[in-house]
């Protein structure tokens, strides 16, 4: 009778981050001027007037938990976990109802799941506990929570309450230094430069947008130059 292989552990995707790391791709040759911010975000905002968050959730607090669930994963991984979550799990309470070996059931097929799990239902309690079940509205609260931090912190406040706060991913990392929008060595450096280049009006909007040209046009690797509708106003070194 052979032996069962016993479980592996979990391991985290091989994906890049840009937590404590420096800035280490390609930088503009310039930066771009105000007027090119101002073209640029202008015709973002008639691509997309409404831009949207990729993850699919139905209240502050679902977005809170899709958020925690996409470091170092994918929003179409996070969205397949949590379709069946939050079904029938949509509150704290709920949530925490489900138990560590109910909610890992859900999240099992995300990496680090085990330890999100864990942070997932002490947030639930604190939320309970703290915040009568509600979504701060508040960065400094919000990273109070366990597994939260800054960048998820910021992607709450900007989409579930509309505040202009951006929040740093590894595609708006790679946006702003490559293009000479708001160049930086750290995701903080980077942060600060975005809300002081970008004019107002764009702000409420600019942390999807940025994500989006990131994903879809100015990607790692291969950038498509080609199709980008900003290529005039950008001054990546290697641009063909």
């Amino acid at each position: 009778m052979k032996t069962p292989k016993a479980a592996s552990p979990e391991k985290a995707p091989k994906k890049r981050t840009t937590s404590g790391q420096p800035y280490q791709g390609p930088v503009a040759d310039r930066l771009m001027t105000q007027d090119d911010i101002a073209a640029a975000f202008q015709i973002w905002s008639q691509q997309r007037p409404e831009p949207k968050t990729e993850l699919n959730y139905s209240n502050p607090f679902t977005l809170l938990i899709a958020v925690l669930l996409s470091a170092q994963a994918t929003d179409v991984g996070v969205n397949k976990a949590t379709k069946g979550l939050f079904a029938i799990a949509d509150t704290p309470e709920a949530m925490l109802a489900l138990g560590d070996a109910g909610l890992k059931e859900h999240i099992k097929t995300i990496g680090l799941f085990n330890s999100k799990a864990a942070n997932v239902l002490k947030t639930c309690q604190k939320l309970i506990q703290d915040h009568n079940s509600q979504i701060p509205q508040d960065r400094a609260a919000l990273e109070a929570l366990p597994g939260v931090g800054r960048k998820t912190a910021n992607v709450v406040l900007n989409t579930a309450f509309g505040i202009p706060t951006i929040a740093v991913d590894t595609h708006i990392y790679r946006v702003s230094n490559r293009t000479g929008l708001a160049p930086g060595k750290t995701v903080l450096a980077v942060e600060l430069a975005l809300e002081d280049r970008i004019p107002s009006a764009w702000q409420r909007h600019a942390h999807h947008w940025l994500i989006l040209h990131g994903r879809y046009i100015c990607k790692a690797r291969k950038p498509e130059c080609w199709h980008c509708p900003i290529t005039k106003y950008c001054y990546y070194p290697e641009k063909p």
